[in-house]
């Protein structure tokens, strides 16, 4: 089993989240970053959303991958990533 689904308190957009687990005994922390991105002057919301979102993924922060695109609203839609390669400490 890859993944673990963990239920988190409803955070504010554009937070931090720093989890941390423990896997065989040794602790892992997780970190993930829950961003807000706009429409910017596009249709609200665009007829096609798929080239915004394309763009904002592919220039985002090489150490960070996408995890999960929430439900897009009127102006805006989450997308949520995680950092690659949590540090691993005893």
């Amino acid at each position: 089993m890859k993944e673990v689904v963990i239920l988190i308190p409803d955070v504010d957009i554009e937070q931090n989240i720093e989890i941390d687990v423990r896997i065989n005994g040794r602790k892992k922390t997780i970190k993930y970053k829950v961003e807000l991105l706009s429409w910017e002057g596009n249709d609200d919301p665009p007829a096609d959303p798929v080239p915004i979102l394309k763009k904002k993924i592919a220039e985002y922060e090489n150490d960070w991958e996408l995890m999960e695109i929430g439900a897009p609203g009127k102006d805006s839609i989450p997308l949520m990533f995680r950092k690659k390669n949590g540090s691993l400490a005893d």
